[in-house]
């Protein structure tokens, strides 16, 4: 897939790497991305000699039939790892279990901290549970990531993508084993995070917000719904507006007509 997709992706695109020497040419570690676009998990393999593992969930590896086999290979090959998000407590437990795995066996595992892509290309709070627990879990380093301009590259409701230099800002490896041993403590796991997060804004310059993507996706979502059923109401209050006032004019002229009826048949 390096091969196949990656040359391709620089050629095309030729994406500016900024801290290459940062990552570790052996040995696990972990590889914390703020989340642009879809094409993250593309760009920043195709610049790395090493394989780099993502999680991704199950489903796109359990459809069936010849489509559901061709994604599934895809996505196996770009170094995507199932998730089965199924259990009480769902995809974040799997997501820890799949990167401690990663870990264990020497290689790198990709992670993106937001839990899911930026709706507006700012840089949102990161959620603990993932990223902290496989930290401290493993002892790996944490190397904090900038995709920069992706999100311009193929924007929402854009077909064919479009052709410019996205960019890749890699900092130094963060070292956490000061906290070893308190990964059930949820200030340490928040603190850890944060620490990660800040690093990411540093390299990426993004305007940080202080909430889950998640929520500000439903704010958003909400917004739009609420703007669509104003809209609605507007469109709907015009078109009574229209037709009472088609039926005014309509009575008036009923009403002219039977005045002029009237005068004519008094003055006959």
């Amino acid at each position: 897939m390096k091969v196949a997709i990656g040359g391709p992706l620089k050629v095309a695109f030729r994406p500016w790497v900024d801290g290459l020497e940062n990552i570790p040419a052996e040995g696990p570690a972990i590889l914390a991305s703020n989340h642009l676009s879809f094409s993250d998990s593309f760009f920043l393999p195709a610049v790395l000699d090493r394989k780099v593992t993502f999680i991704a969930k199950a489903e796109y590896f359990t459809t069936p039939g010849v489509k559901g086999r061709l994604t599934a290979a895809f996505f196996k090959g770009v170094g995507q790892l199932p998730v089965d998000r199924s259990g009480a407590r769902g995809a974040g437990e799997a997501a820890v279990k799949s990167g401690i795995e990663v870990l264990e066996r020497g290689e790198l595992f990709g992670i993106y901290p937001e839990g899911t892509r930026s709706p507006d290309g700012r840089l949102y709070r990161g959620k603990p549970g993932g990223l902290a627990r496989v930290a401290l879990a493993t002892g790996a380093p944490v190397v904090p990531v900038a995709m920069i301009d992706t999100e311009k590259i193929q924007p929402p409701g854009k077909v064919m993508p479009k052709l410019m230099r996205p960019g890749i800002r890699i900092g130094e490896p963060l070292d956490f084993s000061r906290y070893q041993g308190m990964e059930h403590d949820r200030f340490v796991l928040r603190a850890l995070t944060d620490e990660v997060m800040y690093e990411i804004m540093k390299l990426s310059g993004q305007e940080y917000v202080d909430i889950y993507a998640t929520a500000a996706k439903r704010q958003i979502a909400d917004a739009a719904k609420a703007e669509r059923e104003a809209e609605k109401a507007a469109r709907a209050a015009l078109a009574q507006a229209a037709k009472e006032q088609a039926a005014a004019d309509q009575a008036a002229k009923d009403q002219a007509a039977k005045d002029q009826a009237e005068k004519e048949k008094t003055e006959s």
